[in-house]
């Protein structure tokens, strides 16, 4: 199971669990993890340290760097 917030592996009885009303369960490693999405309502692809900003970066990276080749191709 991962993380909700972060994306990183949750070991087997370890972790919170947050149930909404509608049903929704959200997993955390942490409180750090807790913290940020119920009390600060940070986002997790805005925020540096999570996996979730790395994999955005990484498909903003790889889509810019097929622009700057079609731009000198075209050239």
């Amino acid at each position: 199971m991962n993380c909700s917030f972060c994306g990183k592996e949750i070991q087997k009885g370890t972790g919170k669990i947050y149930v909404t009303k509608e049903g929704n369960a959200s997993f955390f490693c942490s409180s750090k993890c807790e913290k940020n999405t119920l009390k600060l309502h940070r986002h997790k692809e805005k925020t540096k340290w999570t996996n979730f900003y790395h994999k955005e970066k990484k498909a903003r990276h790889a889509i810019n760097e097929k622009k700057k080749a079609s731009a000198s191709n075209s050239k």
